[in-house]
């Protein structure tokens, strides 16, 4: 998604030195971090917890953890690999707590709402039902088919992510395929990166809530 015209002239500029920059007194700058990463994190999140309000709460909390332990990342893996296990570790975390009832019947369909009235409606149908098949998926099957096949991390990043065996990926991801192909997935597989949207109104909101709190 487009980046902010106050970020423009960081935009160049690697993680670390993001970093580096927030470490030394420019919180504000957390935002640019944020927002390369806001999609991968909410797709990592949203294949653990599926009511979205929840996912954006999650989404804030892992942030907050990052920019308060910023100095512990210690760039042994990449930071969106660091970034990815905290926000699985948050939604694992609150789905053992169990802190609502969730159930995809109450998830918003923000797909539709968000897209533009000349776009076909079959391919807004075509979207439904894939992102129902992932969501039906068993959860050990469905994170790695999302941080795999939608997020298109490697076989390596995932297994840092969700700390088990490349071979493990490998076999969990076989079977996810495996699973959604016996319903659907061999009509609708082109399209399968884009199902799970972080629109920019969504990132704007999340942004928006982080920097409140670090600021505050």
């Amino acid at each position: 998604m487009p980046m902010p015209a106050r970020l423009k002239e960081h935009e160049p500029w690697t993680d670390e030195q993001v970093i580096e920059r927030v470490l030394c007194g420019d919180a504000q700058l957390f935002e640019l971090i944020m927002r390369r990463h806001n999609e991968r994190l909410y797709r990592a999140i949203r294949s653990i917890l599926r009511d979205e309000a929840e996912v954006e709460d999650a989404m804030q909390a892992a942030y907050l953890h990052a920019y308060t332990h910023l100095r512990d990342f210690e760039r042994r893996s990449t930071l969106a690999t660091w970034l990815t296990r905290i926000a699985i570790h948050e939604a694992l975390g609150r789905r053992r707590r169990g802190l609502r009832t969730m159930t995809s019947e109450e998830e918003p369909d923000v797909a539709a709402q968000t897209r533009s009235p000349e776009q076909d409606a079959t391919d807004v149908e075509y979207r439904r039902l894939l992102r129902r098949a992932i969501d039906a998926l068993p959860d050990h099957f469905r994170t790695v088919f999302v941080l795999r096949q939608v997020q298109e991390l490697s076989i390596e990043e995932t297994a840092a992510c969700l700390d088990i065996e490349p071979g493990t990926v490998k076999t969990r991801l076989h079977r996810a395929r495996a699973l959604l192909r016996r319903k659907l997935l061999a009509e609708i597989e082109p399209g399968e990166r884009d199902v799970l949207p972080f629109e920019a109104p969504r990132c704007d909101r999340v942004v928006a809530a982080v920097l409140a709190s670090i600021s505050g």
